[in-house]
């Protein structure tokens, strides 16, 4: 299988700029939401490349109505996400991580989630059953419609309920904020069309696991589904020249200053 003839087309230029404009302010949110809104989709669907600088004045004007106060705040969301990063005479800059921090927060990520597998399974009320069953059916209704984006966002919306459902506030709050910080790279594994559909299969399975109560096995399964994930989204990221610029280990900077004068002898 040559991934190039299975990945989905990022979005045209023509596109992100429609994007942007479609991102005026409503009665959904404030101006500073909106706008955290469609930046947070641009960079995790890729139209926004890792180590790209935003130009606020050239996103306040394709965001109609939106000022660049409220983007700066909107900047200031994205950067406590992880997803931007602000740099001294810069600006904002979308964050770009290596591989090896990927994987890195991706061993985290698992083993939160079989932390709370069978917590979950013991606590999990039948209304929050019946909230995930929802959500698997509109995740697999975007899968059946080619939506990537809506799937993506669904699918990472079950696997914090699951979370949620272990009653635990600290390792809710921490896996939280770790799947917000890889958001990117985790859509990439998707955009293979055959890991998108074992994906969607999985989650059916686990999903009964959940509702059976069988803790020991959705643990399993989520080691299972997550391990199959990122080895798809490696290879994904591997191959986009983009991340493959960044994909090796950061140096550690050269300390700086003078050097030592040799002790005498």
């Amino acid at each position: 299988m040559h991934l190039s003839q299975t990945i989905i087309t990022p979005m045209s230029t023509q596109t992100q700029s429609s994007t942007l404009r479609k991102s005026a302010p409503s009665r959904d949110g404030t101006r500073t939401e909106v706008a955290a809104g469609r930046l947070r989709t641009l960079i995790v669907a890729g139209s926004l490349k890792p180590g790209q600088r935003l130009s606020e004045r050239e996103i306040s004007e394709q965001l109609e109505g939106i000022s660049r106060t409220p983007l700066r705040e909107a900047f200031k969301i994205l950067a406590a996400e992880g997803l931007l990063t602000l740099e001294p005479n810069r600006g904002a800059v979308v964050t770009a991580l290596s591989i090896q921090e990927v994987e890195a927060s991706i061993e985290v990520l698992v083993g939160l989630e079989t932390m709370a597998a069978e917590p979950a399974c013991e606590h999990v009320t039948e209304a929050e059953l019946a909230e995930i069953e929802q959500l698997h059916a509109n995740m697999v209704a975007a899968h059946a419609a080619g939506d990537l984006m809506s799937y993506f966002q669904i699918n990472q919306t079950i696997h914090q309920r699951m979370v949620d459902a272990a009653r635990n506030p600290v390792l809710s709050r921490i896996y939280a904020a770790e799947c917000a910080r890889i958001r990117r790279y985790r859509y990439a594994g998707n955009q293979d069309r055959s890991r998108w559909g074992l994906a969607v299969k999985e989650h059916g399975e686990m999903l009964n696991a959940l509702k059976e109560r069988a803790g020991p096995l959705l643990r399993e399964m989520l080691k299972k589904h997550h391990k199959g994930g990122w080895a798809v989204s490696r290879t994904v990221l591997q191959n986009d020249p983009v991340h493959h610029s960044i994909s090796v280990e950061k140096p550690a900077p050269k300390p700086r200053g003078r050097k030592p004068k040799a002790l005498p002898v």
